[in-house]
C-alpha cells in the first residue's frame, strides 16, 4: 500500500485540484494507496473541499482543532499511517505539500524505486529553482552543515517516500510519547531525514525534472523564517548527534 500524506492549512483553491491529479496519476498506474490529509485548522473553506473527495477516493481526513503547525500535522500523518498499516516492511508514506510546489508527476517514479528495494526515494534538487529558494539553500548549507546526510542533494525537501518500517523505527527511538519533529519548515524536512536515516538499508534519488508553473495561490515562501528554523535546529546537540553519526555511517 502507497499512502500519500498531504499536510493542509488554508489550500481551498489547490487541494482539490492535486488530490484529482494523484487520483490521475496513481490509478492510471494501477497502485493502491490511500490519502492521508491533516487539515491544521484550516479556515477559508479547506474542509467543505475536501469534504467533496471521500466517495471518489481513498481518502482519510484529519483535523487538528487549533493551528499546530507544519512539523506536528507531519508527524501526526506520519503516526496515523503507521497506525493504519497492517505491513510497515511492505508500505510507503509519501510526503507531499499541498499547493503544487511539489510536482505530484514524480510520486509514481518513486513507486518504482521503492518496488525495487529501496527504503528512502528522493528527488534531486531542481536545476531551474526560482532564486530565493536558490539563495535560501545557500545559507542553509552555511549555517546547517550538520543537518544533511551524505549523497541527499536536497536535505530540505518535502517530496519523499519513506518504507513505513523506517519510520515506525525512527519514531521509537525518538520515544512514542514525545514529538519527534521540533522545528518548522525545511528544518523539519532536514529532522525526519536525519531521524530516518540510521534504519535505511537502501537509499535512492530520482531526477528532477522542470517543473510546470502551477500559480493557485501567492506563494508562502519566507527565506528568513526558514533560515532561523535551520539555524535553531542545528544548534540541538541531539541533531548534531544523529548528523555525525549518519557520517559516519556512510
Amino acid at each position: 500500500m502507497i499512502y500519500i500524506g498531504i499536510p493542509v492549512h488554508n489550500e481551498r483553491d489547490t487541494i482539490g485540484p492535486l488530490l484529482w491529479r494523484i487520483r490521475e496519476l496513481l490509478y492510471g498506474e494501477q497502485r493502491e494507496f490511500h490519502v492521508m490529509v491533516c487539515d491544521d485548522a484550516s479556515d477559508d473553506g479547506t474542509a467543505e473541499s475536501l469534504a467533496q473527495y471521500p466517495p471518489t477516493l481513498p481518502l482519510t481526513l484529519i483535523r487538528n482543532e487549533h493551528r499546530v503547525g507544519y512539523a506536528a500535522s507531519l508527524e501526526r500523518l506520519i503516526r496515523a499511517t503507521l497506525e493504519r498499516s497492517t505491513y510497515p516492511k511492505r508500505d510507503a508514506l509519501v510526503t507531499v505539500q499541498a499547493d503544487f510546489s511539489d510536482p505530484p508527476e514524480r510520486i509514481p517514479d518513486m513507486i518504482r524505486h521503492f518496488e525495487g528495494g529501496a527504503d528512502l526515494v528522493t528527488v534531486a534538487r531542481r536545476t531551474d529553482e526560482p532564486r530565493p529558494r536558490r539563495l535560501t539553500r545557500l545559507g542553509g548549507k552555511f549555517l546547517a552543515r550538520g543537518l544533511r546526510p551524505p549523497d541527499v542533494t536536497d536535505p530540505y525537501a518535502s517530496l519523499r517516500l519513506y518504507r513505513l518500517f523506517a519510520l515506525g523505527r525512527a519514531l521509537e527511538r525518538s520515544g512514542r510519547e514525545g514529538a519527534m519533529l521540533r522545528y518548522e519548515g525545511w528544518a523539519a524536512n532536514a529532522e525526519v531525514l536525519l531521524r530516518v536515516w540510521p534504519f535505511l538499508r537502501r537509499f535512492e534519488e530520482v531526477p528532477a525534472e522542470p517543473a510546470e508553473e502551477r500559480r493557485y495561490r501567492p506563494s508562502r515562501f519566507r527565506p528568513s523564517g526558514e533560515l532561523r528554523g535551520l539555524m535553531r535546529a542545528s544548534r540541538d546537540p541531539a541533531l548534531r548527534e544523529l548528523g555525525r553519526e549518519d557520517s559516519e555511517a556512510a
